[in-house]
């Protein structure tokens, strides 16, 4: 029996891609308080992977279950309050204002003829403040830069709430600064109330100095989960990215080095 404060669990789960074994029998947990990262080369399934948790694509075999219940015995409403997901690409068809584009996140908070009121309007503007996006709050979204346009969509997932998170690779366009004030807020949230958050990143250091566990995709579908320190070793690393990396202690963290 699945532990009751995971908020996210997959038996068993299987994902292909074709002819590619890309995840194989996945039994994993991610509990409140937890911020995984999930690595592995390009092409490993980090993408497939998380569209799947977000009840976006089937798995190939196997379950998936949201607060201990089938993810797709929930209705669309619920989901959305329930699971928020950052894409890895974003397209802007038309112009519109940064803080239409977060309001967005609040339409699953809404009634089906409601308007955003004062409340949502507060919770956007704080979300875009998390990120130091504030300041764009009035721009066109379709002006912005490759970074701003990321904080903005960082900025609409936060806004829309959801217990559960999952980033595919949410640090892609951010600067040096940006990045650590993502990473940083992302592991104050789920420190602090109850949530998780699943992220997909290629930076083994930010890996390591901001999660508390880690999955890795390795070859053959294989997948190695658990605490950071325990899962990010010379040896697993090294098999699932096909070159030597080396783990080395500075002060309080490990670096990683290709």
């Amino acid at each position: 029996m699945k532990s009751p404060a995971a908020l996210l669990d997959t038996e068993s789960l299987t994902l292909r891609l074709g002819a590619r074994l890309l995840v194989d029998q996945l039994t994993w947990p991610v509990r409140a308080g937890e911020l995984w990262c999930v690595l592995g080369p390009n092409g490993s399934g980090k993408t497939t992977l998380l569209h799947t948790l977000a009840g976006l694509r089937d798995a190939s075999t196997g379950g998936l279950r949201w607060r201990g219940r089938a993810a797709s015995t929930w209705r669309a409403d619920e989901a959305a309050r329930w699971r928020g997901l950052l894409p890895q690409t974003l397209h802007d068809s038309f112009a519109a204002r940064v803080l239409d584009v977060v309001l967005m996140g609040r339409h699953p908070h809404l009634g089906r003829w409601a308007w955003e009121g004062e409340t949502d309007d507060a919770i956007a503007r704080e979300a875009l403040q998390r990120v130091d996006a504030e300041a764009l709050a009035e721009r066109d979204v379709t002006s912005l830069s490759g970074g701003e346009r990321q904080r903005v969509a960082i900025a609409a997932l936060l806004a829309q709430g959801t217990p559960l998170l999952l980033l595919d690779e949410p640090t892609a366009h951010l600067d040096l600064k940006h990045q650590a004030i993502v990473l940083d807020h992302l592991r104050h949230v789920v420190a602090g109330d109850g949530r998780a958050a699943v992220v997909a990143l290629h930076d083994l250091n930010l890996a390591a100095r901001y999660a508390t566990h880690a999955l890795v995709l390795g070859p053959d579908g294989q997948a190695q989960h658990g605490p950071v320190d325990a899962v990010m070793t010379e040896a697993c690393l090294s098999a699932a990215y096909g070159v030597a990396v080396k783990r080395v202690r500075c002060e309080e963290r490990w670096l990683y080095l290709a």
